[in-house]
C-alpha cells in the first residue's frame, strides 16, 4: 500500500556516478522526503534520472529504476518508463518511480538504468542516502 506523506519537508536530490550506453551518459539520482503515518515516522524514497544524449541524432530512450535496503535488502523495481532526447541535449531529473518506508537507522540505494532504441541497457547508476537522516 503505498501512502502520501504529511507534513512533507521539500527533499533534495542526490545524483550518483555515471554510465553511458552508446551516445547516452546517464546517471541515477534519490531523494528521501519526510512524511508520517499515524505516529510512525516515513521517508518517501525517489528514483530519479538524469540522461544526455551526446550524439548528433535524436534518440528515444527506455529506463528502470530498482531499490533496496542495503543491509539484507533484495532489489525491488520501483519505475520505468521513456523518454525522447534531442541530439546534445540533457533531461532530468526525471522521477521513474518511489517507495514510501517506515522510517529505519539504514541505508537505502537505488539503480538506474537506460537504453537507447535498438541499444544495449547500460551499467548500474546507483545513489544512496541514509533513509531517516535529519
Amino acid at each position: 500500500m503505498l501512502t502520501i506523506p504529511t507534513n512533507a519537508q521539500a527533499a533534495a536530490v542526490a545524483c550518483g556516478g555515471g554510465v553511458s550506453t552508446g551516445r547516452v551518459a546517464v546517471n541515477g539520482c534519490i531523494s528521501a522526503q519526510r512524511g508520517s503515518v499515524g505516529e510512525f515516522p516515513t521517508r518517501e524514497i525517489t528514483a530519479y534520472i538524469k540522461a544526455r544524449n551526446t550524439g548528433t541524432k535524436a534518440v528515444n530512450v527506455s529506463y528502470e529504476a530498482f531499490f533496496r535496503v542495503v543491509q539484507g535488502g533484495h532489489w525491488e523495481k520501483v519505475g520505468s518508463g521513456r523518454t525522447h532526447i534531442r541530439a546534445g541535449e540533457a533531461v532530468g531529473p526525471l522521477e521513474v518511480g518511489s517507495t514510501t518506508r517506515v522510517c529505519g537507522p539504514v541505508k537505502v540505494e537505488i539503480r538506474v538504468h537506460a537504453r537507447a532504441d535498438g541499444g544495449a541497457w547500460s551499467g548500474w547508476s546507483p545513489a544512496s542516502t541514509k533513509q531517516c537522516q535529519t
